[in-house]
């Protein structure tokens, strides 16, 4: 008898009487498996392994820095959420939270961490000698985190942005823009490797300064050092790089506006908040490069042969308004070495 449907029957009334209860097991069997062995469609196929990277941040999104990282990415070719997955971990302005953040992305077993802070890399490299750690830093070197720029060694590679010499050339510029200040105060992030210090030292003994350091570790220690820097007659002050403090910035931009004192800063983005000058590589630009390690390690190189590179373009920006505010004039041969002036 075939096995063919008859308007208003039911296949498996049919297919009863013809041959049974287990007959009707066996031919349910066969149709299970010609439906498991048909093709899938092209959009369903079981994706590949999407390669995981852990980004730990100082601060709280949004992130220009992150996502110029992104931006990187994407001018490689990657999308995230598609070709690869960026796990978050902010930090939110808490440098104690690094271990912990670092501990989550080594459970998950990411492919790459990327981090750029002191304590940040330092956590990294206590929780994991095998996952990569793609950096961005003051001093690689003179930290101790590679063997050397060319040959780092280990599982550490990344960016230098060249802190101690630039902390230094902050000094000069703050003494060419103001030439009668005798005493310079460095705000200093406790938690930070001393490099950058001992930097501002050489440079105010070669500039004939009195410098005085104002270290801090919590951000409510901010305006007392502020106080202190006054009260022994300060006349401008060098802030020191600090993955704390550029998580902090508009709060540290506003209490030395308060405090009345010619500043110099790490980066651009405290000068676009209200801070006076910066002195610093374009950092957006750094954090588009690291995108080119991920690419590389991702590819199978090894982040030990993987030179550590340093940036060659340096910015000077400027922001009058904030001088004015001051009653401050900077002279024409800082003036005419800005690359970017806000008025």
């Amino acid at each position: 008898m075939p096995l063919t449907r008859a308007p208003g029957h039911r296949l498996d009334v049919l297919v009863g009487p013809a041959i049974g209860r287990r007959g009707r097991s066996l031919f349910v069997l066969i149709l299970a498996l010609c439906l498991l062995a048909a093709p899938l469609p092209a959009d369903a196929q079981v994706p590949a392994k999407v390669p995981r990277i852990g980004l730990i941040r100082p601060g709280s999104p949004p992130d220009p820095f992150a996502e110029a990282f992104l931006q990187g990415l994407r001018d490689l070719g990657y999308l995230e959420g598609r070709t690869i997955a960026i796990e978050y971990r902010w930090a939110e302005g808490k440098p104690e939270r690094y271990p912990e953040l670092t501990a989550d992305l080594v459970r998950l077993r990411v492919d790459v961490i990327f981090t750029t802070t002191d304590p940040g890399i330092h956590a990294a490299k206590q929780a994991t000698s095998t996952i990569p750690i793609l950096v961005l830093t003051t001093d690689p070197v003179g930290s101790g985190l590679v063997a050397s720029l060319a040959r780092p060694g280990g599982n550490i590679t990344g960016l230098s942005t060249m802190s101690p010499e630039l902390s230094e050339k902050r000094m000069e510029l703050l003494m060419v823009a103001f030439p009668k200040v005798s005493r310079v105060a460095v705000l200093r992030d406790a938690r930070q490797a001393p490099t950058d210090h001992r930097a501002v030292e050489a440079a105010a003994r070669t500039l004939g300064l009195r410098l005085q350091t104002l270290e801090v570790r919590d951000i409510n220690d901010l305006e007392p050092a502020l106080a202190a820097a006054k009260k022994a007659r300060a006349g401008a002050l060098n802030i020191l790089p600090s993955g704390f403090f550029s998580a902090h910035r508009a709060r540290i931009v506003e209490a030395v506006a308060k405090a009345r004192l010619p500043a110099i800063y790490e980066h651009r983005d405290f000068v676009a908040v209200g801070g006076l000058m910066s002195y610093a590589p374009n950092f957006p630009e750094l954090f588009r490069r690291a995108a080119t390690y991920v690419d590389k390690i991702l590819k199978g190189a090894k982040p030990a042969d993987l030179p550590v590179e340093q940036p060659t373009r340096f910015e000077l920006v400027i922001n009058l308004k904030t001088a004015k505010a001051l009653g401050l004039t900077i002279p024409p041969s800082v003036m005419i070495r800005a690359d970017q002036v806000i008025q």
